[in-house]
């Protein structure tokens, strides 16, 4: 059957699908016949380049840097498709996920940093839909207010039609303008030029220690349910990962956020700005946390006037 070339019908069609274990690209020694379980290699002038399991790797004693997740592309791509490599690759680039790609005769895989895997797989899964991850640019900001009007128009407290203009709105125009706004954690989700998702996060407070707190976040009612939202977490969490920020605040279900890893922030030594907030106000420890942290939160300004 000979494969797909329509790029539309590729990007729906992609079934992104994760293997197990770790892979590796290592400098196979010259003269050295192939053996073990080699899954791919290349040949250039200066030598041949292997791709194959860590484990494997280790066993045959070879040297490697780069450590990946194996991810195939489901959908049969024709091999003069045009587009594919270039909208998977823009999808991740602006996610800060590096990719390498192979080509089959089938499929298209794509080799990316074990760490970056779960979220390398949120992108993707988006991109069939047709759903990219980027930073937020000043001229989005009406079409952020009015999403966040759609998306908060059920109050998420009573499940009851909110009268009048959400207060998220209010909330989140001041924190675009606020001192403790930060770029790079404002985060649009984007389809077909159309934004439908945002996460925002702004500068917090445990006593002197900067971190960050979550939120608003929102999602247009048609696409809520549909991994979005989860994605804008999880993207959330690496940016402040990659920045050096020790944690994420966020007042929110205990019955949702912990698949996160998010805990009761009382159970850390944190405190809620308000005691009656008890365990809905979450805190995510980064690799940056340091120990002893003790003290009661503080949000941005524009929360106090809520």
């Amino acid at each position: 059957m000979s494969g797909e070339t329509d790029l539309k019908t590729l990007l729906e069609s992609l079934h992104p699908v994760a293997r197990e274990g770790d892979y590796v690209y290592a400098l196979w020694p010259h003269g050295r016949p192939l053996e073990g379980g080699v899954e791919a290699a290349v040949r250039e002038a200066e030598g041949l380049t292997v791709v194959l399991r860590r484990d494997e790797a280790d066993s045959l004693g070879l040297r490697y840097d780069f450590v990946a997740t194996w991810i195939t592309l489901q959908v049969h791509s024709a091999l003069e498709a045009v587009g594919l490599t270039a909208a998977v690759s823009a999808a991740l680039t602006h996610a800060g996920i590096s990719c390498n790609v192979l080509a089959g005769f089938h499929h298209d895989h794509l080799l990316v940093p074990s760490a970056d895997a779960e979220r390398a797989m949120d992108v993707l899964r988006l991109l069939a839909r047709g759903v990219v991850l980027r930073s937020e640019r000043p001229d989005d900001r009406e079409e952020i207010l009015e999403l966040t009007a759609s998306a908060f128009s059920v109050s998420p407290v009573t499940g009851e039609p909110v009268e009048g203009t959400p207060i998220e709105v209010g909330l989140l125009r001041g924190l675009f303008d606020c001192e403790e706004y930060i770029p790079e954690f404002s985060i649009v989700a984007e389809m077909g030029g159309e934004i439908v998702g945002h996460a925002i996060s702004t500068r917090g407070w445990i006593g002197e220690l900067e971190l960050i707190a979550l939120g608003p976040i929102g999602v247009l009612p048609h696409f809520q349910k549909r991994g979005v939202g989860s994605a804008l977490m999880r993207e959330t969490a690496a940016r402040a990962t990659a920045l050096g920020e020790p944690g994420i605040a966020l007042l929110g279900s205990p019955l949702y956020y912990p698949r996160f890893g998010y805990v009761p922030a009382t159970s850390l030594g944190v405190q809620p700005p308000e005691a009656m907030w008890g365990d809905h106000f979450q805190l995510l420890t980064l690799p940056e946390w340091p120990d002893g942290v003790r003290g009661t939160f503080r949000y941005a300004e524009p929360f106090n006037g809520l």
